[in-house]
């Protein structure tokens, strides 16, 4: 019999007891791979010196923290409120490792004007709405005008309403004859700010203008964020600066293949992500010239997280969109998540969403690489969640949908766990040698191994038909090299209703 147990060395002679605890890996359920979520983006111009001038990515457990590194309002700070919201909730454990970027040489700010004229009429209160907006987290853009109240009152009344919310994007200070509000970040980002203002159909009396938005400008940098990666798992991206990055994002995570894979889908990698990128564009045509450009068919990289007509940031589309992605895959990787609604995106008042609203619309953004939603009960409801990729000839593409490539993902989590534990630097045993030796494979332990790992799989739901993957299954020695086992299966992954159709026939009784 081999040894059973080594916590005493077996040359030692005088009386001792001795035990030892190691790690056991016999769990009969498959474990699901731990969604990692990297957010790029901006900080606050005046964050920016605390950043140093190679900033470190920070794993983030609150919005709060994100606050005090990068600054309440930023890009950063609204995506970790909509990750990790203040009031309980959001994606829980999954960590969250934020990849600040520096501000791009001579960036500059956006400004938009706000100014009252007219004499009140009455005591009411009035409210300021950013980017969709009244309030941020329960403090409200609002202030209260009375009826003795002149322009210049007025004014002040706006300052301290903005600058009273810690979260706002913006600061508020008083121009000449009127109120600035400036983004607290710089750089092309910032250009995305919209203002408008509330009175609930009754002026009483005033006339608020929002004056040209002056545009800020700069790019910033990813290079450094995507190279600090290393080698974590970032399983899902959020970009929050668009088409600007895609070709950067897709050189760097590259792309699956059955010959030549690229990036992280390098064999020896195999750290791939999805980067969800968010747009509030409603227009079709818009949306199919980016998602349905020919550099896009091959690419799996990029997935739209869209809200048509939204005020909102992009940004926080896409991290509305990355928090349903994430926690499904992270609880049931055989599940999408259609049907499932943002939980944090400011919707249009009037409830119109342009294009999107129409199945025909939605139908044809599919084919081009959009993702899209639908307007139901007040909220967006996501319909198709779907990168870029649709090559020519390929149906159904197998790339398409997130949530297939997360269960590949999966399939390979949960092999390289086996492989780490019955494979790599154990001694290869032919099948038919008696061997009592420890820290020893066959060829046909490792096969009964991967039968009883398809099984799971399919008791999971990632996969359908284990048998097939199990006749599939070749496990062989390497002719021209002794110290290399080679394994070979398919799988075919389970299929989403996506859509029921049924036909009903009818007639009389006679």
């Amino acid at each position: 019999m081999a040894d059973i147990s080594n916590a005493v060395g077996k040359e030692r002679i005088s009386r001792v007891v001795g035990y030892k605890i190691t790690k056991g890996a016999y769990t009969e359920g498959g474990q699901n791979l731990p969604m990692r979520i990297a957010v790029l983006g901006a900080a606050n111009h005046a964050n920016q010196a605390g950043l140093g001038l190679a900033p470190e990515p920070a794993t983030i457990t609150s919005a709060n923290e994100a606050g005090e590194l990068y600054g309440y309002g930023s890009p950063l700070h609204q995506m970790a409120r909509i990750l990790r919201p203040i009031f309980g909730g959001g994606i829980g454990g999954i960590p969250t490792v934020f990849y600040p970027q520096l501000e791009g040489a001579g960036s500059t700010v956006t400004t938009i004007n706000v100014t009252v004229t007219g004499t009140p009429t009455k005591n009411i209160a009035h409210r300021l709405v950013i980017n969709g907006r009244d309030n941020v987290d329960g403090e409200y853009y609002e202030f209260v005008v009375a009826s003795t109240d002149d322009a210049a009152a007025i004014h002040a009344k706006i300052i301290a309403a903005v600058n009273n919310v810690t979260n706002s994007p913006v600061t508020a200070a008083l121009g000449t004859g009127t109120v600035t509000l400036s983004t607290k970040w710089y750089g092309a980002t910032s250009a995305n700010l919209n203002v408008s203002l509330y009175t609930n159909n009754d002026s009483a009396g005033l006339t608020y203008t929002v004056g040209a938005k002056v545009s800020g400008a700069g790019t910033e940098s990813i290079a450094a964020a995507l190279t600090a990666f290393g080698n974590n798992w970032n399983t899902i991206v959020i970009n929050p600066y668009g088409e600007s990055v895609f070709s950067q994002l897709e050189m760097f995570n590259g792309t699956p293949s059955a010959t030549t894979p690229s990036g992280r889908y390098t064999g020896i990698v195999f750290k791939p992500f999805i980067s969800c990128w968010g747009s509030t564009e409603s227009d079709k045509d818009t949306l199919i010239a980016i998602t349905g450009a020919a550099a896009r068919m091959n690419q799996v990289t990029h997935v739209l997280c869209p809200a048509p007509k939204s005020a909102g940031f992009p940004w926080e589309a896409a991290a509305n969109g990355v928090r349903l992605i994430a926690r499904t895959a992270q609880d049931t990787p055989h599940l999408d998540v259609n049907g499932q609604s943002y939980p944090d995106m400011p919707v249009p008042s009037d409830g119109l969403i342009g294009d999107m609203a129409d199945y025909e619309n939605r139908d044809l953004l599919v084919k081009n690489g959009a993702s899209t939603v639908d307007f139901v009960n007040g909220v967006y409801e996501v319909q198709d969640m779907i990168t870029t990729y649709r090559p020519a000839g390929e149906i159904p593409p197998q790339f398409r949908y997130t949530r297939n490539l997360i269960l590949d993902w999966n399939i390979r989590y949960g092999y390289l766990l086996l492989e780490l534990t019955n494979v790599k630097d154990k001694a290869i045993a032919a099948d038919e040698d008696f061997v009592s030796a420890a820290g020893v494979i066959k060829p046909k332990q490792w096969k009964s191994i991967l039968y009883d790992y398809f099984d799971q799989l399919a008791n999971r739901a990632l996969v359908s038909g284990s048998d097939f993957s199990k006749n599939s299954l070749v496990v062989a020695v390497a002719d021209s090299n002794p110290d290399r086992l080679e394994t070979f299966f398919r799988y075919k992954r389970t299929g989403t209703v996506r859509i029921a159709s049924t036909d009903a026939e009818a007639n009389f009784a006679f």
